[in-house]
């Protein structure tokens, strides 16, 4: 596997972040891919600054190697959850849905490792600006919360427009994937939805069973009419919210009602008809339950094979 600057950095064996995903990356999760030499990434979402509290902690007590906080910035706890991890020192924060700025003085005087994620190039220059020691450029192949272009459009260009390194994300399950990503020019990849299916991933199984199930057309995106796009499977749910989003009958209010609490529905109680089970493009080309270390220890031997095998 080649060693990239992110392993210098920070720590780590590989260049394998795992996804910081509501719901699903907990402590557990983030202590086995770390456990694993990639870096594994404890969650937020909405969840109060208690639970992260009680997350940081647990994963202290299961691995001595870097770990991160991801940090969903529209949360109502984000101010509290910022000042917790500034005080806790923690290796590295990763950030979503929105802009850091306000925070980056703080986590930088905390010799944070701030990387946030970045769906454009303007976004990823002012990151570089604020003191980020990396970016997270995440295509719209990505589960979840996602932006308008695709990996392959979206990394080469944010490499080309900072200096300091990119994690590329979106659409990235196997070696091939992240050999991809290193000759677009990114240092290391994030990858979220491969992790899913996890041993050490808690989500309900029926979360996991479609996942496996999924075919190469089975994600859906809805959310668009709200400006915060969502890719998930292909569900009663996410079929009758993506129609809704084409009645003007319904206001911006009574979608957004719709919406709250469908991912708690999918991950906890794995509600087939209720819940939101986000998940990438790459779901059809996930076959099988297996833990983290094997997950990554198969990423890094076909990334190795495929750059060796590598003809023009």
């Amino acid at each position: 596997m080649i060693k990239t600057i992110i392993c210098e950095m920070l720590g780590i064996e590989y260049p394998i972040f795992q996804g910081g995903m509501a719901w699903i990356s907990d402590a557990g999760l983030a202590a086995a891919v770390s456990n694993a030499g990639g870096l594994g990434i404890i969650a937020t979402g909405n969840a109060p600054a208690s639970y992260v509290s009680e997350q940081i902690k647990k994963v202290k007590t299961l691995t001595d190697r870097p770990f991160g906080v991801n940090i969903m910035l529209m949360s109502p706890s984000a101010d509290e959850i910022a000042g917790m991890v500034a005080e806790e020192k923690i290796p590295v924060v990763t950030t979503g849905a929105g802009n850091p700025s306000k925070y980056m003085p703080l986590w930088n005087e905390a010799n944070i490792k701030v990387m946030p994620l970045v769906a454009s190039t303007g976004l990823a220059k002012m990151m570089q600006r604020s003191g980020a020691a990396a970016v997270i450029a995440e295509g719209c192949e990505a589960g979840g919360h996602i932006g308008e272009l695709t990996t392959m459009a979206l990394v080469p260009q944010v490499c080309d427009a900072v200096e300091i390194p990119v994690i590329a994300a979106g659409g990235i399950g196997d070696g091939r994937g992240i050999a991809a990503a290193f000759m677009l020019g990114a240092a290391g990849v994030q990858i979220g939805t491969r992790f899913l299916v996890a041993k050490e991933c808690a989500i309900h199984q029926n979360y996991k069973d479609k996942v496996i199930a999924a075919k190469d057309i089975d994600t859906i995106t809805t959310g668009k009419r709200l400006g915060h796009p969502v890719r998930s499977l292909k569900t009663p749910f996410s079929r009758d919210l993506f129609n809704k989003e084409y009645d003007m009958n319904i206001t911006n209010d009574e979608l957004e009602e719709l919406a709250a609490g469908s991912l708690q529905l999918s991950a906890v109680e794995g509600d087939l008809k209720k819940g939101s089970f986000m998940a990438g493009q790459i779901s059809g080309m996930i076959k099988k339950e297996q833990t983290a270390k094997e997950i990554i220890d198969e990423l890094v031997l076909e990334t190795e094979q495929r750059i060796r095998s590598f003809r023009l």
